[in-house]
């Protein structure tokens, strides 16, 4: 019975210290067990012994690959003593006394050209797995396996014989319970199943395949197609595409109204926002009516007064370096400000802008002439400036000499224009031009003549004057207007601000 397994390709799994291997049967000893196999590899690398034997107690699992035809086996005999002859060289696998698998190789003269293993075959492959407990049976469990294999091999023959010879003509034959797993094999091997050789050598040529597309020819035929149907064109690729700053939308829903504030006179002068809103100017006439409306609404002047002075605060700290200048790191480095105010609103406004540039540890020096009445604006913001660790002088010998890091200039009030006569007056603007320090000026009025102080830049309140080249770069702050009180002095108002309370002006 051994013999009718001769020329099968089996592998042999020899466990993790010897490994697999694969090769044709050359011949089974029932008597010592053991199994040789001819033109072995070993862990699919061809061996360089042309056959090797194995002991029964070294094998773990023994598959059967392929089994061999009825004209097979004398083909493989006479193949076998022609190459080998009676002096093979064999390798047998023993254990030893730790239990590990040993070679011990015989010496032989024989070709090693390599042999290619059969492809697996779907009808006769099967796998035969060996327990270690089956190597203790006194028979031959190699023999006893190929034994069986035998048995149910030729009563499968006589089986479809019988089937063959019993089913009628026309009767269909019935389905196999393998054949969906066979499909599988059969997409596997054609899929896989090609030869190393047939792969191409030549690499894929990308360039000469990318000049096959002929892409204006293709955004040609887009474009035809989309006009006809009356589809939004895409643009042919000589067109240059829109370019979006990182604020704007590239969807539009619906146009945008650039024009949102219209005032009920003739406009001499308009600004522009950053993002393209039109500010018109009013009047000062206009402006002081505003403030009027709004203080009968509710907003009263010391709402206003403090208001104006948290955003021209907030200007003067971003002006003054922000949080780059302003952290407990620079301790030693205490920005100075110098704030000139007269004895007006305007000079209010300033007061309450120092008290809480003091509150953010910011050096504050204010100068404002003694006068023997006050306005109470300017009364009650000096008491509560009084509480800070800001420095008040009424003669200008007492202020610095070096420069300073800001001048706030709040001198000029419309109605008291008489003011720019007085001595003070102008002895503060010349301290202002000779200290070389960039100007700040709050809610500055439009003078016909030039102003005595130059400023560099100007913050306006709700809406702005009028202003001139002498006035700077124009900021604008929101002090809560309503909208309804522009609406009611006659103007069409709509909040140009954003997120902000303060935002630069551009001359349109």
């Amino acid at each position: 019975m051994a013999t009718d397994w001769l020329g099968s390709i089996v592998s042999i799994n020899c466990g993790d210290s010897l490994g697999v291997y694969q090769g044709r049967v050359s011949a089974v000893d029932q008597v010592s067990q053991t199994i040789s196999l001819t033109r072995p590899f070993h862990n699919g690398v061809k061996c360089l012994v042309p056959e090797v034997t194995f002991r029964a107690g070294d094998i773990t699992e023994l598959k059967i690959l392929e089994i061999p035809g009825p004209g097979d086996n004398q083909h493989f005999g006479d193949l076998h003593q022609t190459e080998l002859g009676p002096s093979g060289v064999g390798c047998q696998m023993g254990i030893n006394h730790n239990g590990m698998g040993k070679l011990v190789k015989k010496p032989v003269s024989s070709s090693s050209a390599p042999q290619n293993i059969p492809k697996r075959t779907d009808v006769k492959s099967q796998d035969v797995t060996i327990s270690p407990q089956q190597q203790q049976c006194s028979k031959s469990y190699v023999d006893r396996h190929m034994e069986s294999l035998s048995q149910s091999k030729s009563f499968r023959r006589r089986h479809n014989s019988w089937s063959s010879s019993s089913r009628h003509p026309n009767q269909a034959t019935p389905k196999k319970s393998g054949l969906k797993n066979g499909q599988m094999k059969n997409k596997d091997d054609e899929c896989f199943g090609d030869d190393i050789e047939e792969i191409p050598d030549t690499d894929f040529d990308f360039e000469g395949n990318l000049a096959l597309f002929d892409k204006a020819a293709v955004f040609e035929e887009i474009d035809t197609y989309e006009r006809r149907s009356g589809t939004r064109s895409r643009g042919i690729p000589n067109e240059r595409p829109t370019r979006y700053r990182h604020d704007e939308n590239i969807l539009e829903s619906e146009p945008i109204v650039y024009r949102r504030i219209t005032v009920p006179h003739n406009v001499s002068k308009e600004f522009c926002t950053d993002s393209g809103l039109v500010v018109p100017s009013v009047s000062y006439e206009l402006h002081k009516k505003l403030l009027s409306v709004a203080e009968k609404h509710g907003l009263t002047l010391e709402r206003r007064l403090e208001m104006t002075g948290v955003c021209a605060s907030q200007m003067a700290l971003t002006l003054l370096g922000g949080p780059n200048r302003l952290n407990p790191k620079n301790v030693h480095q205490r920005p100075t400000v110098a704030l000139l105010c007269g004895p007006h609103v305007k000079g209010a406004q300033g007061i309450s802008c120092g008290r809480h540039l003091a509150n953010h540890d910011v050096q504050v020096i204010l100068f404002l002439p003694n006068f023997v009445k006050m306005l109470e604006s300017i009364t009650n913001e000096l008491s509560l400036f009084s509480k800070t660790q800001g420095q008040q002088v009424s003669s200008l010998k007492d202020l610095p000499t070096s420069p300073v890091d800001l001048v706030i200039n709040c001198l000029d009030c419309p109605e008291n224009a008489f003011l720019r006569d007085q001595p003070w007056y102008k002895a503060a603007v010349a301290w202002a031009n000779q200290n070389r320090a960039p100007v700040l000026s709050i809610d500055p009025p439009v003078h016909e003549v030039e102003q005595g102080i130059d400023a560099k830049w100007s913050l306006a309140l709700g809406l702005p004057l009028p202003l001139g080249e002498h006035a700077g770069r124009v900021y604008l702050c929101d002090i809560g207007i309503p909208q309804q009180v522009f609406q009611e002095v006659g103007i069409n108002y709509h909040s140009p601000f954003g997120c902000k309370f303060v935002i630069p002006l551009h001359s349109a």
